[in-house]
């Protein structure tokens, strides 16, 4: 899961760039279930082996709020897009880990970064999955929100009409005189334009160019493929395996291009102030995702059934995205490819040049980290802890 990145020479360092797009409707979060009360009928009485763990879990939860501190703000609203990417959100919660960690966590989709930033703006939401490009171009217009995490690794790519193509990934060139849809300030504009220059193809109209189209969200995007004026189309999680169900061809995986390869994608973001405000609540909150990680690097099968959960598509694609090679999430913050990226797309013209550093809380992942490993330091953990160490 370790990720390269070196120093570059100005062109290849355009080869670092990441993020994700947003998009979808809004959804509902499905309600808790209910545990069963417990039978009496089971129970001896009190100081039975049942009352007994019972018992010895509160002393459990006890060490731990005495260890870390309670959180100041139990009540949590998550924002997420329809993307399979935010699983971490979704395990947590379907697994109870939120609840172990004390919170009452809610999880609500939004159709793009900036509603997502504007509900953290508006403290309607708490956290935030924003894609990389969103959350560094927000901070360099000066939106005062911190990344904290990750969520999200490669997934992005772009599909095509097969009437152009015979089959999956023969590069950018068969874009060349074709429509191509997408979405401005987005990991897959920014990844598609690092793609065209390496292979010496200008962005415009005519038979040698690739004339790119704008659309607001990811969703519009997608389903311009439907009109006869747009030949290609940008796609992430899920929906390169929904492309290829209904006869696209994928034109590339950005996972298989080597100009793209381990990019962060989607980050956690919360506002700075609140980070600083509320630390107790966020480690329990990067805790609950450190353990979803876990959870979903182990049992492949129910995390695939928490996802659909909140992505309703049918669980082969959910299996695919998840697990086929083509995108990873992780809680890492992975501060160090995410301050490359910030360098490409200023290069790209993204956006201003910007300091980081203050937008930037790997303290919060480093404390929650810590606490699990003290509790159960295994290889998945440790590999967690391998990683930050590398590129914190």
């Amino acid at each position: 899961m370790k990720k390269k990145i070196g120093l570059l020479s100005l062109a290849a360092a355009l080869t670092l760039l990441t993020g994700c797009g947003a998009f979808a409707n809004a959804g509902e979060t499905p309600a808790e279930t209910a545990a069963p009360a417990a039978d009496a009928s089971q129970t001896d009485a009190p100081g039975t082996e049942a009352a007994g763990t019972e018992a010895a879990d509160t002393t459990a939860a006890a060490e731990k709020t005495a260890s870390l501190g309670t959180p100041e703000k139990p009540d949590v609203n998550i924002g997420y897009l329809n993307s399979t990417a935010h699983l971490l959100a979704f395990v947590a919660q379907e697994e109870g880990y939120f609840k172990d960690e004390g919170l009452n966590v809610t999880l609500t989709q939004f159709s793009s970064a900036g509603e997502l930033v504007n509900g953290l703006e508006s403290d309607k939401l708490d956290v935030a999955f924003i894609g990389s490009v969103p959350s560094l171009t927000f901070q360099s217009q000066g939106h005062e929100v911190s990344i904290f995490g990750g969520a999200m690794t490669n997934g992005h790519g772009y599909v095509i009409k097969p009437e152009f193509a015979e089959k999956d990934e023969l590069g950018v060139e068969i874009l060349k005189g074709r429509n191509v849809a997408s979405v401005k300030n987005s990991v897959q504009d920014a990844e598609l334009q690092i793609l065209l220059k390496d292979a010496g193809i200008e962005i415009g109209e005519g038979e040698d160019k690739v004339n790119i189209v704008y659309f607001d969200s990811q969703k519009d995007a997608y389903a311009a493929l439907s009109n006869a004026t747009i030949d290609a189309a940008s796609v992430y999680s899920p929906y390169a395996s929904l492309a290829k169900s209904q006869g696209y061809k994928v034109v590339y995986y950005c996972a298989h291009e080597e100009a793209l390869k381990n990019q962060p994608c989607c980050r956690q973001v919360a506002k700075t102030d609140a980070l600083n405000a509320n630390p107790n609540t966020f480690t329990a909150i990067e805790r609950a995702f450190i353990k979803a990680y876990h959870f979903s690097q182990t049992d492949h099968e129910k995390t695939v059934q928490d996802v659909k959960t909140y992505i309703d598509i049918d669980e082969e694609f959910i299996n695919t995205e998840l697990y086929g090679g083509y995108g990873s999430s992780s809680p890492d913050p992975d501060k160090q490819g995410t301050a490359a990226l910030k360098d490409t797309i200023v290069s790209l013209g993204y956006t201003e040049d910007f300091d980081l550093e203050p937008h930037y809380n790997t303290e919060i992942y480093r404390n929650a980290l810590s606490s699990i490993l003290a509790e159960n330091s295994d290889e998945i953990y440790k590999s967690l802890e391998d990683h930050f160490n590398e590129y914190e």
